[in-house]
């Protein structure tokens, strides 16, 4: 049998069916882990055993255990080959299509339909880096499926290679809700780390671009908070009536996971509000040398209006110019000039005072 790391490597982009990892999950096993292929979870939806390779004889039936598919959505087998297999409910496949990415978790039949929101696996703080993760979760079943790389269940898949083993599914899901929220705790980390460069940016005075920059963290945090702010809450309807396979531990487990979540938004809550007053303050600076600027030029417009009006009356061609013919005409005009520039200065920085 191929090893975790080796068969997830291979398909991360998706085998033949779309599938980009698929594990087993069962605690009596000799492997509580194991990492299979489409073929292999074909055989184990339709009889609940898995062959090794060709012509093995089939493994124990794993009824104890449980299966996760992860599927790439924009793999054109990935939808032909859980309508063939999988025996989901209806209601999955109208989430995948609806359009409607605002998170929610609610009951079809006997499962669950959760559509999270996740940040891409190559996020750059950029509010349309942000995709969405549609899951089923039945007591033997949990499928996932994206339609780009995301970050929290690549962090799921990643502990699953290193041998965590939810015992079962619902825990599986309480493990991706904890991993979606250690994912955003770092995001609000990194937007709180570029906010005191750009804070101490702003104290040292030097104004650069930090309002754009403000702006598109704003955004991203707004976004996220738009788009997850649902998850608590309807994760909290659902576990007031969870399905009857859902054991008391595991609610209680997603119950945490909600707490969580709630505490991620009020930080970023809180980081909305910083990043607004320190966009208030830039403006405010803004505003105050434009107000420099304006009052520079307008004191230079009213120190040249005496020179300029003398010298509109001087130059007409017109006669009777007074002290045309003065020996000391010239200075004599300097001086009515250079009196009512003076005069219009100390007006001027008076008001200013």
């Amino acid at each position: 049998m191929p090893a975790l790391h080796d068969l997830a490597a291979n398909s991360y982009g998706g085998d033949e069916a779309g599938l980009i990892c698929g594990y087993l999950f069962d605690a009596d096993a000799p492997e509580p882990v194991r990492a299979i292929d489409s073929a292999q979870a074909a055989a184990w939806l339709d009889t609940g055993s898995v062959r090794d390779g060709p012509g093995a004889a089939p493994g124990r039936a794993s009824s104890p255990g449980f299966l996760w598919l992860h599927f790439n959505l924009s793999h054109a087998q990935a939808e032909r080959w859980l309508l063939r297999h999988a025996q989901l409910s209806d209601t999955f496949y109208e989430t995948l299509h609806e359009g409607l990415p605002s998170t929610r978790i609610e009951r079809a039949d006997d499962s669950l339909i959760a559509v999270i929101n996740d940040v891409h696996f190559e996020f750059s703080f950029e509010p349309s880096d942000i995709s969405t993760l549609w899951i089923s979760v039945g007591p033997r079943l949990v499928v996932t499926a994206r339609a780009k790389p995301l970050r929290s269940v690549d962090a799921l898949r990643t502990a699953v290679k290193a041998g965590d083993a939810p015992r079962s599914s619902t825990e599986l899901l309480e493990h991706l809700l904890r991993a979606q929220a250690d994912v955003l705790v770092k995001i609000v980390r990194g937007v709180t780390s570029r906010i005191d460069r750009i804070e101490d940016e702003l104290l040292a005075g030097r104004l650069d671009h930090k309002r754009a920059r403000l702006g598109v963290l704003r955004r991203l945090l707004v976004r996220l908070q738009r788009l997850l702010a649902p998850e608590p809450a309807a994760l909290f309807r659902l576990l007031q009536g969870p399905p009857g396979w859902m054991a008391e531990p595991d609610v209680q487990e997603l119950r945490g996971s909600t707490e969580e979540f709630s505490v991620v938004l009020r930080d970023m809550q809180a980081l909305q509000e910083r990043i607004k007053l320190l966009q208030e303050e830039i403006a405010a600076n803004v505003n105050e040398d434009n107000n420099r600027s304006l009052f520079v030029l307008t004191v230079v417009t009213v120190l040249a209006l005496p020179i300029n009006i003398l010298a509109g009356l001087f130059g007409m061609n017109v006669g009777g110019i007074p002290l045309a013919e003065h020996k000391h005409g010239f200075w004599i005009v300097v001086a009515i000039v250079a009196s009512f520039t003076a005069v219009a200065a100390w007006a001027a920085f008076r008001k200013k005072r």
